[in-house]
């Protein structure tokens, strides 16, 4: 079973990852919620991502302003990390630049929505989880079918 540690700046986060949780509860993937901040507690982030590595585990890391957590998190693992910032009018979410601006040879993946932060581990997960895989299937295929109906719905409208 694969599994994914969301590791949050601080509690105010919390919100954005329970989204983030729910969603990967409907993949059957199993989450871990953890604060942890790359600026303020290092020695303890470095610690709990070395712990959790040991698992090859999918790293979810959700901060917003200067978000060290993801950039900080992918350089100290082998794992992949997805940066998931919650959106911030302040700035007029220009803080969304300290997520995409990374230095070299550091690289998480950024994903702006909860649910597609949860998407994107899944299908990392489906590569080694077939169960995990034919869920993310079934998953697009139900997201294709209603575009479908909703287009149908749309031409019956305009009849």
């Amino acid at each position: 079973m694969g599994k994914v540690v969301i590791i949050m700046g601080s509690k105010s986060d919390l919100k954005w990852s329970k989204r983030i949780a729910e969603a990967l509860d409907k993949f059957g993937i199993e989450s871990a919620l953890r604060v942890a901040s790359a600026h303020k507690v290092p020695l303890k982030c470095y610690e709990l991502i070395k712990e959790c590595e040991k698992k090859d585990v999918v790293f979810i890391t959700v901060a917003g302003r200067s978000n060290a957590l993801s950039g900080f998190t992918d350089a100290q693992t082998h794992c992949p990390v997805i940066a998931c910032p919650p959106y911030s009018d302040k700035f007029s979410g220009g803080d969304i630049y300290s997520s995409l601006r990374m230095p070299s040879a550091v690289a998480p993946m950024v994903v702006l929505e909860p649910a597609n932060a949860a998407l994107a581990a899944a299908k990392i997960l489906g590569l080694t989880d077939k169960r995990i895989q034919e869920k993310v299937k079934d998953y697009q295929t139900a997201a294709k079918e209603a575009l479908e109906k909703d287009d149908q719905e749309v031409q019956d409208e305009e009849r």
